[in-house]
């Protein structure tokens, strides 16, 4: 099977590799070009672009999709918000967007079902057999639901109302930054939203990504849960992986909606 690339698309940086999607690992080494700052959609699709192209040059991407991510929710296409990337994205035909700038086929996806779906496919979750929840802890909470191995799209699962607050703006990584929160300040917090999650999914298995999750022997095993929590296996690396399968899969189960 010919190598397909993956583009996750950040707020500081985009990076693009090349993978191989029977082992679910980089066959090249990873370009990435910042985020530009005004961060529009035809500002961003002329970065993606020129990673494109540059692969292009050098690989033969024959005429299978490119997978790209977005810090946003993704229905049918279209970027129905916009977290760490210019505002102008929302309700923005994104797809077709890119599709046109690139003159190829376009899968685009939300960046935590990405990195959902490579832990399932590949990581932390391979092979598991029930529902899994993916968080990610970052500067917000991304999250990916994922039942037998398909992916229920754009959960959002960091937006849930906790004690009256959003659950992203107490307990996301980036806040354990900003407030200067030492680990026993911090796990409270994530016992908080976990038990939550918990309470209201009870998935077979949760696994926590994010740069913080690096740093997991400080924080997940001081979490009491019923369900397992686990770190992720491919970190920053799960975005680019996750969009080159899903943008495949999206071959063999085109969207019935459009």
């Amino acid at each position: 099977m010919r190598p397909v690339l993956g583009i996750d698309i950040g707020g500081s940086g985009i990076k693009g590799a090349l993978v191989d999607l029977e082992k679910g690992e980089f066959c090249t080494d990873r370009l990435r070009i910042p985020t530009p700052e005004k961060s529009t959609p035809a500002k961003v699709a002329q970065v993606v672009a020129r990673i494109v192209n540059s692969f292009a040059a050098e690989h033969d991407l024959g005429d299978d999709p490119v997978g790209i991510t977005i810090p946003a929710v993704v229905t049918h296409g279209r970027t129905r918000s916009a977290a760490n990337i210019d505002k102008s994205w929302i309700d923005a035909e994104a797809e077709q967007i890119f599709a046109d700038k690139l003159g190829r086929r376009v899968v685009l996806v939300n960046d935590a079902d990405a990195a959902g779906m490579a832990e399932v496919q590949y990581g932390a979750a391979k092979g598991h057999p029930g529902l899994v929840i993916v968080t990610t802890l970052g500067t917000g909470i991304g999250s990916a639901l994922i039942y037998r191995g398909l992916l229920v799209p754009n959960t959002e699962l960091g937006h849930l109302e906790i004690d009256g607050r959003d659950a992203e703006s107490h307990a996301s990584a980036g806040v354990k930054t900003n407030e200067g929160l030492k680990y026993s300040e911090y796990v409270p917090r994530l016992q908080r939203y976990y038990s939550h999650l918990e309470s209201l999914f009870w998935p077979d298995l949760i696994v926590v990504g994010g740069g913080i999750s690096r740093s997991h022997h400080k924080f997940l095993p001081k979490l009491e849960l019923k369900t397992p929590i686990i770190p992720a296996e491919l970190r920053n690396r799960a975005g680019i992986i996750g969009a080159a399968w899903l943008a495949v899969d999206a071959q063999s189960h085109p969207d019935p909606l459009g």
